[in-house]
């Protein structure tokens, strides 16, 4: 059985890497439709190979999601789960949850 803390370590640990990063920054600045994998590969100047590792791992982890339109994937963040991851992180910041400063 999976706990909160496992998932979310999960999810930090996909996050992780610096062009596992700047991938998703890259793709929650796209908006809401995503961002093609070629022009996430432009912006961040990887191999192909090493892109499509990277984003599997972000998809595998739940940070996005990936769609085929013809010929081209693109590449959608999913806000949902990012929310929660750090609203995870900041649920606690003060007097373990039992006040507000943030």
């Amino acid at each position: 059985m999976t706990t909160k803390l496992d998932r979310h370590a999960g999810e930090l640990a996909a996050l992780g890497h610096p062009a596992r990063l700047a991938i998703l920054r890259f793709v929650v600045q796209a908006g809401a439709d995503g961002a093609a994998a070629g022009d996430i590969q432009a912006h961040i100047d990887i191999p192909a190979s090493t892109l499509s590792h990277h984003l599997k791992r972000l998809v595998d982890a739940g940070m996005l999601t990936s769609r085929s339109e013809g010929t081209f994937q693109f590449y959608a963040a999913q806000y949902d789960a990012l929310r929660t991851l750090t609203s995870y992180l900041w649920e606690d910041c003060c007097k373990r949850g039992k006040g507000s400063c943030c």
